[in-house]
């Protein structure tokens, strides 16, 4: 009977040791905490309007702004259960951009935990990981998120990373839309237009993500707080595609200023883009040449310099043939395509944004090393001859 159950207990495994000590000591610094600019909180309140307004002008005497979360804040539990920090430790923290300010950014912000209660240690619970307070956060050495020119002609901040790539989509199912909104500011963009398409019902627009903006600004925020980055997406909102620029002379000689198209993405600086599965050829008509799509390598850009992309991608039926397909020809965007397949709006927009990106940063360095090329020579032309 014993050997049975010897050879029983063999047989079962054994449940595997529980690795919580691996998740005390480990960092995970693949986040950064963002703030608004109405959570920072000066030395003087009464300085804060005045201060903020001068940003970036942060006095070294002065004790740093600080940041005081609640203990059920979802970045004071974030601190506690995941990061597992304890006071005088250094996170990764940024105020995030706005209308009136710039997005501020440090890597060495230090925090302070506050015990509120019957709970008496100032670091996160043992057993649960809960937070024991309220979280206070020291932000030191505030720097631009890209670099902005003073007065005297030096640069405050960090090297620029501009954002030149612009995103028209429309709008998705709002189940959809939830999940794709921290996937296009993860990847980033500089404005975001969301429009209305002939295959887009118009009750998508009455979808409790409209009538609370704060919650579309909560989606976008989560993408940047895993991207590191403080600057969020210009967002417009548009219930009709025709509403971009008009649809025809007569509607353009009479709303000159309806013309959103051109002022926000001009045709002199912008590569506009627009996307769409192969277009079926009509009657047979191969030498159409919007039926011969392009691929996204082989887009033309305005400028050399700088390169700038905006990109249209339509619902997950596309776009409708060939009234919308043939608007956004008329206007100057060139069609490309990711193959034959119809694709989901988030696959489609994650797939066609990374490859913008790339060939923007791609046609940046071919540039810069044209750039170098023709020093080179110039030099060479320039040095005199040995005889």
């Amino acid at each position: 009977m014993m050997l049975g159950l010897a050879f029983l207990s063999f047989l079962i495994p054994r449940p595997l040791p529980r690795r919580s000590s691996l998740h005390q000591f480990s960092r995970r610094h693949l986040n950064r905490i963002l703030f608004d600019w109405n959570e920072v909180r000066f030395q003087n309140d009464d300085e804060n309007s005045s201060t903020k307004s001068q940003v970036g002008d942060f006095s070294t005497s002065l004790p740093p702004p600080t940041v005081t979360l609640d203990a059920d804040d979802y970045r004071t539990i974030h601190a506690a259960k995941i990061l597992g920090v304890c006071n005088n430790d250094t996170i990764r923290v940024g105020i995030i951009s706005s209308h009136m300010n710039d997005g501020l950014l440090t890597d060495t912000a230090t925090i302070e935990w506050i015990p509120q209660g019957k709970v008496k240690k100032a670091e996160p619970l043992a057993r649960s990981g809960n937070p024991p307070g309220l979280l206070r956060i020291h932000l030191h050495n505030l720097k631009h998120a890209y670099a902005k020119s003073a007065g005297n002609g030096t640069k405050i901040g960090s090297e620029p990373i501009s954002i030149n790539v612009s995103l028209i989509l429309a709008l998705p199912r709002p189940l959809q839309l939830n999940r794709v909104l921290p996937m296009i500011s993860q990847m980033g963009v500089d404005h975001l237009v969301l429009t209305g398409a002939s295959k887009v019902p118009k009750d998508y627009f009455g979808s409790h993500l409209f009538r609370k903006p704060q919650l579309l600004r909560d989606r976008l925020i989560e993408g940047l707080c895993q991207s590191g980055d403080v600057r969020l997406p210009h967002m417009v909102i548009l219930n009709q595609l025709w509403r971009l620029c008009p649809k025809d002379e007569v509607d353009e000689t009479q709303n000159n200023n309806s013309n959103v198209l051109d002022q926000l993405f001009p045709v002199e600086e912008y590569a506009r883009v627009v996307a769409h599965p192969l277009r079926h050829s009509e009657n047979g008509e191969e030498n159409n040449p919007h039926s011969h799509p392009i691929r996204m390598d082989q887009v033309q850009f305005p400028q050399q310099d700088i390169r700038k992309i905006v990109l249209a991608v339509g619902p997950e039926g596309g776009w409708l043939e060939p009234d919308e397909l043939d608007w956004f020809v008329k206007h100057g965007f060139q069609h490309v395509t990711l193959g034959p397949r119809v694709l989901r709006s988030d696959c489609a927009v994650v797939s066609l944004l990374a490859l913008a990106h790339l060939v923007v940063s791609c046609s940046r360095e071919i540039t810069n090393n044209e750039s170098k090329q023709f020093q080179e020579i110039d030099q060479r032309n320039s040095a005199p001859a040995r005889l």
